[in-house]
């Protein structure tokens, strides 16, 4: 038990010290770590895609209403964004 407590005491040092370090990785170093990790769990994903399938098609039709109502937004307050086609001059 007194093993349990003191990893329970040290548990916050630990959060810290993770949160330091995510913070302090760059763009290109986060992706490599997501890619580390998407790769050693897709044997994992692939098991259990059946179970999850309607949760992954919901979330990202959230995810579409949600960019839906971003651009829309947008529009309205005529932000431009780089490189959306509605925002980008042809060459001429």
């Amino acid at each position: 038990m007194r093993e349990l407590r003191s990893l329970r005491e040290g548990w916050g040092e630990f959060e810290a010290d993770e949160t330091r370090l995510l913070r302090s990785m760059g763009i290109q170093e986060s992706a490599r770590q997501l890619l580390m990790l998407q790769e050693a769990l897709e044997p994992q994903f692939r098991q259990t895609a059946a179970l999850f399938a309607a949760e992954r098609w919901a979330a990202l039709a959230e995810l579409q209403a949600r960019l839906h109502q971003l651009t829309e937004y947008q529009e309205q307050h005529g932000i431009l964004v780089p490189g959306h086609s509605d925002t980008t001059e042809a060459p001429g």
